[in-house]
């Protein structure tokens, strides 16, 4: 089992866009065995300390494997839909791990 953590930045104006990506995107994620845990949309005043932007959404997810996850990233109906992201999101951090 694998987890990842993504920080999501979304430029501003584009959050609809950011939403409509994501209607496709995390549904399609079970079909490779990946699960959303946790969406958190954080607001400025929830943080006790920041040295850059504030994520405007973060994401707990799990796949079964890294095979899981590529095949996900690779599915050809996620990559129809992969212009909304790239309009709509300004950058990510992704976290990779394992439960400990």
């Amino acid at each position: 089992m694998i987890f990842l953590t993504q920080l999501i930045f979304v430029k501003e104006g584009k959050e609809e866009t950011f939403f409509e990506f994501e209607s496709f995107a995390i549904p399609l994620m079970e079909k490779y065995t990946g699960k959303l845990i946790y969406r958190v949309r954080p607001r400025k005043e929830d943080f006790i300390d920041e040295q850059k932007e504030v994520p405007y959404e973060i994401h707990f997810i799990s796949f079964n494997s890294d095979e899981d996850l590529k095949k996900f990233m690779n599915d050809d109906t996620r990559l129809e839909f992969i212009h909304l992201k790239k309009d709509s999101i300004k950058s990510t951090i992704l976290i990779k791990g394992s439960k400990i």
